[in-house]
């Protein structure tokens, strides 16, 4: 359908920012709010955009939607408080601590503040704001916070930085990203970290976060929350105390939004347990305006980690339906590129260098391999799981079809790994066997 001539879509002008994920441009005749394109490549191992799956930029861009919508609605949050409380994974203390206070009333009442407004329709140009719209695309119209930057500051020979100014402010994005983990895979980052953690460390880390054991392809007793920096070169995995002393908010604020950040967990893991999906993990962010939390950025199929169970035949397998399929694709198939990227990391880290510059300075001069392509084979797997979780959020089959198409789909991986000759499917297994 031909669009309307001036319609908000055909004046857009140039991107203002344009990342490894998405654009961001200026919303016509409104600088309180920004347009959010997502794009159909994608970034790991904080190394810039490296492949590109077709069609996750609209499901991508949907999926916001789709939830970013459900926050908002009193509804979803009704649903919340019972799958808390009928939740046999957690317990009773867990439980106590999520439904504590009156935050739980307020989401009933008013749902959560949000950054989200709306999706661009792609047959009309105009904005839909809540509804499905009849072209659903890659563009959602969103509030604009500002983005504040820590100040990098050397002293006495260490590199560190000064958050000194947040505290102050006020309408800023907070310079964290809030990890909800109900439970802990192998590739979990926290996980990653307990294994190089000596007995002192590990219990430290054990005791920030609550729980009394980490272990891969475990569901966890309590839902827990950690942190990493958002706004330095590279994420930094930071204690909950330090959080509180980066963000800028009250201890009452923080507060609340660690409560916050778990119970919209759970509409994300009731959105995924609709479609046979089980939910590790997930990154949130939020903004701070007039003593208001608003849940912000990018929460999509790429910051979260779901999987679908299958078995191949001895193991019980967790396939994954994100982009630690496509993690673990690279670490699987390119170990040599991963080892380079490995080492690059940390040089940047003991330098204070940026990333990426020492990275890219690397591979110009050899000392790091080029960046290897992606199998379209694989690429092919990755675009029809997404198409099927777009007809979900669409509403175009009934989620048990859904599900069974995931598993269909998920299956194929399996192929793909088992049909390669150097032992890929070994690797594959050991990865993602939940026995």
């Amino acid at each position: 359908m031909k669009k309307a001539e001036g319609t908000i879509m055909e004046r857009l002008g140039d991107p203002f920012y344009e990342g490894s994920v998405q654009r961001l441009y200026a919303y016509p005749d409104d600088p309180t709010r920004m347009v959010a394109e997502t794009t159909a490549g994608g970034s790991v191992f904080d190394v810039g955009t490296i492949f590109e799956i077709p069609g996750s930029d609209t499901c991508r861009a949907l999926f916001r939607h789709v939830l970013f919508t459900r926050l908002g609605d009193p509804d979803t949050w009704r649903r919340v408080r019972s799958a808390v409380e009928h939740d046999l994974d957690i317990d009773a203390a867990s439980k106590e601590l999520l439904l504590a206070g009156d935050l739980l009333d307020r989401l009933e009442a008013d749902g959560a503040t949000t950054h989200h407004i709306g999706m661009l329709d792609g047959a009309t140009g105009e904005l839909e704001e809540s509804g499905i719209p009849a072209e659903p695309t890659a563009f959602n119209v969103v509030r604009r916070f500002e983005i504040k930057h820590p100040d990098s500051v050397e002293i006495y020979g260490a590199h560190l930085y000064d958050y000194s100014k947040f505290a102050p402010a006020d309408g800023y994005v907070i310079p964290l990203e809030a990890i909800v983990r109900f439970g802990v895979t192998g590739a979990s980052s926290v996980y990653k970290r307990s294994l190089a953690m000596g007995d002192k460390e590990k219990a430290a880390l054990l005791a920030d976060l609550g729980v009394s054991s980490i272990e891969p392809w475990k569901m966890l007793t309590r839902p827990v929350l950690d942190f990493t920096s958002k706004y330095e070169p590279t994420d930094r995995a930071v204690t909950r105390q330090e959080a509180l002393n980066m963000s800028g908010l009250t201890a009452d604020r923080f507060a609340e939004m660690t409560q916050l950040a778990i119970l919209g967990g759970y509409v994300v893991k009731l959105m995924f347990g609709d479609i046979g999906l089980q939910l590790w993990d997930l990154k949130w962010e939020f903004a701070i305006q007039g003593g208001n939390l608003y849940f912000v950025d990018t929460v999509d199929t790429d910051s979260v980690r779901a999987t679908m169970p299958l078995s191949h035949e001895s193991d019980e397998l967790a396939l994954h339906v994100n982009k630690q399929a496509i993690r673990d694709y690279y670490e699987i198939c390119h170990k040599d590129w991963i080892e380079g990227v490995n080492i690059a990391k940390a040089a940047a880290d003991s330098s204070g260098q940026d990333f990426h510059e020492l990275y890219h300075e690397g591979q110009a001069d050899g000392t790091y391999l080029p960046t290897p392509v992606i199998d379209p084979k694989f690429v092919a797997i990755q675009e029809e799981k997404l198409g099927f979780i777009s007809a979900f959020l669409r509403g175009a089959d009934a989620p048990s079809a859904i599900e069974d198409q995931l598993v269909w789909v998920c299956g194929k991986e399996i192929s793909y790994y088992d049909h390669k000759e150097s032992g890929e499917i070994e690797d594959f297994v050991a990865k993602n066997s939940v026995g």
